[in-house]
């Protein structure tokens, strides 16, 4: 089987994430890395035993040999790398969100319809089997139309202190189940009203909550809380509760599912997202990346995430956040 030579652009915790599952999926070779930091650039190259290395993604995407892009920046550093992959011919997974702006989703979205390779924005919750799960029984009528759903997800202090300088919770979380919303629903939203409370002094709020009204009348409410206990048991509360109008679904991820107690801590390893199975990183991450290249090797569009959903959902994020700078609800275009 022959190999796909890929590359990723941002070494952050998430990008060397990808990097794990890259090295170990057998489709996979991790060509080339890239970050600014020498230091990182050469820490996750000599990890991985990579020897395309590079600081400036424009020699990087140079190289002939280089068949996919996988673009881990942060989330307001997307735009460039991404089309700039794209017009070199490469195929590209970028991470969630999109962009930071509309005018930045439409320029990549652009770039992307007049490209040769593949595009798709990473989102994971789309391959998770219990979220995928859920959409086989509403695909299949088994809970009727939707009306309501309510989706959680809620983070410990220590895991945000970090990133609430960088992005808020409701575009940093909450896009998650605004995408999921869209999936399931298959329909637009219409209007978003949102409130935040600011609990630390960082630059973006701690908490937000969120409604959405969808054009088929259904009720959408995201809440995100990036500030419960230090000492919570767990790393993530999530759950989603849809609700049809002949059934109903329940997704949990609360609690831990798996719980280690050593000596002188307790954790609580990932077992959904990028768990370590046998040596391997594997999970929704690896599923994510095998069904990509699944798609570039045979040549065919990444159907499971259509860019103008992902487009979508920064869109209901962004009037989400207007709609809690202002008060007002706001009606999206």
């Amino acid at each position: 089987m022959k190999t796909i030579k890929c590359g990723v652009i941002g070494l952050g915790w998430f990008g060397e994430k990808h990097c794990e599952v890259l090295h170990d999926l057998p489709q996979a070779e991790l060509h080339s890395v890239c970050t600014r930091r020498k230091d990182r650039l050469a820490e996750v190259a000599g990890r991985f035993g990579v020897s395309g290395t590079y600081s400036d993604y424009h020699e990087m995407l140079a190289d002939p040999a280089l068949d996919v892009v996988s673009i881990v920046t942060m989330w307001d550093q997307h735009t460039e790398p991404a089309i700039a992959a794209l017009e070199a011919g490469k195929h590209v997974f970028l991470e969630k969100p999109m962009a930071s702006s509309l005018a930045d989703c439409d320029r990549i979205l652009d770039a992307a319809a007049r490209a040769r390779g593949n595009f798709m924005v990473g989102h994971i919750c789309r391959f998770n089997p219990r979220y995928a799960a859920a959409k086989a029984e509403i695909d299949a009528g088994n809970i009727g139309d939707i009306v309501s759903i309510y989706a959680r997800r809620n983070l410990p202090r220590w895991i945000t202190d970090g990133v609430l300088d960088k992005i808020g919770p409701i575009m940093g979380d909450a896009v998650h189940d605004t995408d999921l919303m869209l999936w399931y629903t298959g329909r637009s939203i219409q209007t978003a009203y949102a409130q935040t409370h600011r609990v630390r002094e960082l630059t973006h709020p701690d908490i937000g909550w969120t409604m959405y009204r969808f054009d088929s009348g259904a009720i959408g409410v995201c809440e995100t809380v990036w500030c419960l206990p230090d000492k919570s048991p767990f790393q993530i509360d999530e759950r989603m509760e849809i609700v049809g109008t002949t059934g109903s679904i329940q997704i949990h991820d609360t609690t831990p599912n798996l719980q280690i107690v050593a000596n002188e801590s307790v954790s609580f390893p990932d077992t959904t997202y990028w768990p370590e199975i046998h040596g391997q990183r594997a999970g929704a991450l690896g599923d994510e990346w095998s069904y990509f290249l699944r798609c570039v090797a045979e040549e065919c569009d990444p159907a499971v995430v259509p860019p103008c959903d992902s487009r979508a959902a920064v869109a209901a994020c962004l009037a989400a956040e207007k709609s809690a700078e202002t008060g007002a609800v706001v009606v999206l275009d």
